[in-house]
């Protein structure tokens, strides 16, 4: 069986992402690093993981992202908005 990858882009003021969604553990890479290298603050990276969590698919897909522009904030908003859209 082949595995699907679901694509989809997020935006917020003036970050935009790009998120690929793939069956997998749970695994968040973001331009190339670790999840928790790019976003060390706890808050951004439960707000990124909130569409996850809310469609109780936390750990069920794997999450590569690319995103740029805007400060720190408006990126972690366009990778929820990014993930939101491709779960969708």
């Amino acid at each position: 069986m082949e595995a699907k990858r679901y694509y989809a882009t997020g935006r917020r003021k003036t970050a935009i992402s790009r998120v690929w969604v793939s069956p997998g553990e749970g695994k968040v890479t973001v331009n190339r690093r670790a999840f928790e290298d790019y976003f060390p603050v706890e808050t951004e990276r439960l707000n990124i993981l909130k569409p996850l969590e809310v469609t109780s698919t936390l750990g069920k897909f794997d999450v590569l992202c690319t995103v740029s522009g805007g400060g720190v904030g408006g990126q972690a908003d366009a990778l929820s908005h990014g993930i939101a859209r491709a779960l969708e």
